[in-house]
């Protein structure tokens, strides 16, 4: 009830002043159904009803295909009324739909307790991305928090490979003595392959890891992230209270400043369950009930079949590491920690190199590209002696004299094929003959033989002239002088002296 000075003042607002009900009501502080009640007992006209909407013609539509499909979104509505001839815009429809729409029952959830050392909670998080050489990727964070003592374990990654999952959890147990007995899951690839739902096929890794370490894994229901809510929380704790501002100059450095910050702030914070204690005391309690761990840790390396190619090098998470050249085309394992990359091949290690999160970096060992050079060098030596035995076949028992007197064969070789190129393979042959005949297998003697002939024949010896590749000198043309200038010189110089020698 109202007084009568509030409803005389409420009639003149209305009447006289002009006010909506919504003003009147939001003014005195009223309900606007009591500013309604009022102007329609003092005998004024009740408010006119709105309008109708361009949507009401669409009611029934929108109401029977929201029964059938009631999450289908508005947009999908608006265009089969749109099809239908309605012509309003997209925003009404929107809010009248949100009207319309059948909303579920608000589901209570019950408050969890959990005994010691019994659960724990994992997930990972995004932290956006961060540039590492010529690479960019994915700043991962895993999280995994004890339930009843809210201890929380933070390890950062370059992304969420199964492998990586794996080491922070096995980090995560060194650092606490122990293991839960369950650990929570969402349903990422590396905890779930496949789901139908109770059926779950589990990653057949993640499984070797439970099974070594005796834990139980347990993923959630779909979607049902309240179910493993307080790692979700300690995740958002993590976003807010250790990451803002934080300056780190490399992944190491990170993870230094994370475990740091998990063994102060987050551990002697309060613990949910009785303020008057904190994390680290909660924890206590908890530490002895933790599951023992196995004496010997889980492999958790990443291991890989991959492909050489023609060149000497395996490909690994976007780079290139170097093997020894007779492994070319053929199939080897690579074994990667955080920090090294082996390479093995019929179970023997064959390259073992330090691990790099760029892009396109070849990461070589000398020992590698030096047998290489070398098998390439030899390879071209073999091929000087094929093509000079070709052409010259006595080249055979020549070369054979030089190894027996510790020649170098190689240097020996190219030489022969300078004169095989100058003299041609006939002259060649015969002068070889002749230096054996002769007692003489050497280099020297072959070419000594070969100018006897040319002399012989009045021919010019055979010089191999190179210029550099410069026009000024290819191109260039010599005007050769006339020799009767000399001649001229020489009578003068002739016709001087006997003039010296009058008396």
């Amino acid at each position: 009830m109202i007084s009568r000075e509030l409803e005389a003042r409420i009639l003149r607002l209305f009447e006289v002043e002009k006010w909506p009900v919504g003003t009147i009501a939001s003014q005195l502080g009223l309900h606007h159904s009591v500013v309604e009640r009022v102007t329609q007992r003092g005998g004024l006209p009740a408010p006119a009803r709105p309008r109708p909407s361009k949507v009401e013609a669409y009611l029934g539509l929108i109401q029977e295909t929201l029964r059938r499909h009631p999450s289908l979104c508005a947009s999908r509505l608006y265009w089969m009324c749109r099809e239908r001839g309605y012509v309003g815009s997209e925003s009404h429809f929107r809010r009248f739909v949100t009207r319309l729409r059948p909303r579920p029952p608000a589901e209570a959830f019950q408050r969890l307790k959990t005994l010691p050392g019994e659960q724990a909670q994992a997930d990972w998080a995004h932290f956006g991305k961060v540039q590492v050489g010529r690479a960019l990727r994915a700043l991962m964070a895993f999280v995994l928090v004890l339930s009843y003592s809210r201890r929380i374990f933070l390890r950062f990654f370059l992304d969420q490979r199964t492998e990586n999952f794996l080491r922070g959890h096995e980090a995560a147990f060194r650092k606490w003595g122990g293991c839960a007995r369950v650990i929570l899951y969402d349903n990422p690839k590396s905890v779930v392959l496949e789901r139908i739902g109770d059926a779950i096929r589990f990653n057949p890794l993640l499984q070797e890891f439970a099974a070594h370490y005796r834990f139980e894994a347990r993923p959630v229901a779909v979607a049902r992230g309240n179910e493993k809510g307080r790692v979700e929380r300690h995740v958002q704790y993590a976003r807010t209270s250790f990451f803002p501002a934080r300056k780190w100059t490399d992944l190491d450095d990170l993870n230094s400043q994370a475990e740091e910050w998990c063994d102060t702030i987050a551990l002697e914070r309060s613990w949910p369950e009785d303020r008057t204690i904190s994390v680290s005391a909660a924890f206590l309690r908890e530490q002895g009930l933790l599951l023992p761990l196995p004496e010997t840790p889980f492999p958790t390396d990443e291991r890989r079949e991959v492909a050489v190619g023609k060149t000497p090098y395996v490909r690994f998470d976007l780079n290139d590491y170097s093997v020894p050249h007779e492994l070319v085309r053929r199939v080897l394992t690579v074994v990667a920690s955080p920090e090294r990359v082996r390479v093995l091949f019929g179970g023997r290690v064959v390259a073992d190199h330090a691990r790099s999160f760029s892009q396109g970096e070849q990461i070589e060992e000398k020992e590698h590209i030096d047998r290489l050079r070398e098998e390439k060098r030899r390879a071209h030596k073999h091929g000087g002696f094929d093509r000079l035995f070709r052409a010259v076949p006595t080249a055979r028992e020549l070369m054979s004299a030089l190894a027996e007197r510790g020649e170098n064969l190689g240097a020996a070789t190219s030489r022969l094929l300078s004169l095989l190129e100058e003299n041609g393979a006939a002259a060649l042959e015969r002068a070889v003959a002749a230096a054996l005949a002769g007692g003489s297998p050497h280099y020297h003697s072959v070419r000594h033989i070969l100018e006897q002939e040319r002399r012989k024949k009045s021919e010019p010896p055979a010089l191999a002239v190179e210029l550099p590749d410069d026009p000024r000198l290819k191109d260039l043309f010599v005007v050769p002088h006339p020799l009767s200038t000399y001649d001229a010189i020489a009578e003068a110089a002739s016709a001087g002296e006997d003039a010296d020698e009058r008396p």
